[in-house]
């Protein structure tokens, strides 16, 4: 019995699986290892040098853009350029004051603590933040009624990376405590080509340039998917091929993925079917779209919509979301003679 108690101990101890640190592996360390983001890199690395001159804490920084760009890399970069340790955490997690003083007060000097997904921060954490992101200082109030009182604590300077995807959700009080803000774009196949080539030294896996290229220009300008996509082609060819990642060994592996050339899956081309042949090329709901195909409305607006239209495949209009000439191209239809005639939305007359 003894036995078993221990085993169950050690099952629910956390430890470091061998993904995560591949993960760990897989993102770089320091600036001159990070690639792409060529504006970002140049005045951090600016940032950076005069905090080091001045022998003071980075000023805060909040990273916004899609997922998948290198927010949570980025942090890790300055607190190691900073020489300082990082704490991370995420908006939702830091659910009372009290959590956020916890996390605060067990800081060190020059520290940098990570929020991720910061505009989820709760209203009454926000307020808690305002002051330890101006003067270090907490302001929390012990006991109820008469007998409360306030305590002012005095904290360490710490550098706040806030990363975001929604930046347009962010309060104005919050986004202007931060001094330094930064966008982070959609990279483009050259760069991503290099990702993979370095993702693929790290893991010891010969690859061609033709292979990471095709691998690049599927993966939606977005590094996760490119490292994604580069460890499922990996499997296609220790099993199916002579362990080397070519161009016919990841076209072999994209096609068994159903990830077409220009980085489609099938849920996404379900869903321009489906406005195409249901709702004839649209304006069709969200709602409707979702409940036709089988999805959760947040799913298609967050994980489909994003990439569809910055392909040009998927426009939104007051009345609902319609396909453009582009989709009906892509999937080999031919758009009907109203389309033509308006520009990808069904005539009034």
């Amino acid at each position: 019995m003894q036995e078993q108690a221990l085993y169950g101990a050690k099952m629910m101890q956390p430890g470091l699986t061998a993904a995560d640190s591949e993960e760990n592996t897989l993102r770089p360390q320091h600036l001159e290892d990070y690639i792409g983001q060529e504006k970002v890199k140049q005045n951090l690395k600016v940032y950076l040098e005069a905090a080091r001159r001045r022998g003071e804490a980075m000023d805060h920084v909040l990273l916004y853009g899609p997922p998948g760009l290198g927010k949570t890399t980025l942090a890790g970069i300055i607190a190691n350029e900073m020489g300082v340790q990082l704490r991370v955490t995420s908006g939702p997690a830091i659910e009372k004051p009290g959590d956020l003083a916890a996390l605060l007060t067990n800081l060190q000097e020059g520290d940098v603590l990570f929020i991720d997904e910061i505009h989820r921060l709760s209203r009454q954490v926000e307020e808690v933040l305002y002051p330890a992101l101006e003067d270090y200082a907490l302001d929390i109030i012990i006991g109820k009624g008469p007998s409360a009182q306030s305590i002012r604590i005095n904290l360490p300077r710490f550098t706040l990376v806030g990363a975001t995807t929604l930046a347009g959700q962010l309060t104005g009080p919050l986004r202007d405590r931060f001094g330094v803000l930064l966008k982070l774009e959609l990279y483009s196949p050259d760069e991503l080509a290099c990702i993979i080539r370095r993702s693929a030294g790290i893991l010891d896996q010969p690859i061609t340039p033709e292979g990471a290229y095709e691998l690049a220009k599927r993966s939606r300008g977005t590094p996760r998917v490119a490292n994604r996509f580069l460890k499922r082609v990996r499997d296609f060819a220790t099993v199916l091929g002579d362990g080397v990642i070519d161009r016919d060994v990841c076209l072999m592996a994209l096609r068994r993925m159903d990830v077409d050339e220009l980085g489609l899956d099938e849920l996404d081309r379900s869903l321009l079917r489906a406005v195409i042949e249901l709702y004839g090329g649209g304006p069709v709901g969200l709602e409707t779209l979702a409940a036709a195909l089988g999805e959760e409305a947040v799913t298609l607006e967050d994980l489909c919509e994003p990439y569809l239209m910055q392909m040009g495949f998927l426009t939104r209009t007051p009345r609902g979301r319609c396909v453009t000439h582009l989709a009906y191209e892509h999937l080999g239809l031919r758009p009907p003679e109203a389309c033509d005639a308006a520009g990808g939305q069904q005539s009034m007359f």
